[in-house]
């Protein structure tokens, strides 16, 4: 997922496209653990799309304490 992609969602949804790939990410760690995966390199998208939102998470909380602020 790209950084604009998130950008554009509202505080709510990103918290629960966040669960969402959370989710995923949990499911496939106890696959990897029990068999091969398919596609091994998700794990990392999926981290990696987690962080992604994380951070567009606290520009969204940085923006509204700043207008609160101000």
């Amino acid at each position: 997922m790209k950084v604009s992609e998130l950008r554009e969602l509202t505080r709510e949804e990103l918290i629960r496209r966040l669960a969402e790939l959370r989710a995923e990410l949990f499911k496939l760690r106890l696959r990897r653990s029990a068999e091969q995966l398919p596609n091994p390199l998700r794990l990392r998208m999926l981290r990696r799309d987690v962080a992604r939102g994380l951070t567009v998470l606290k520009e969204h909380d940085r923006r509204s304490g700043e207008q609160k602020n101000a």
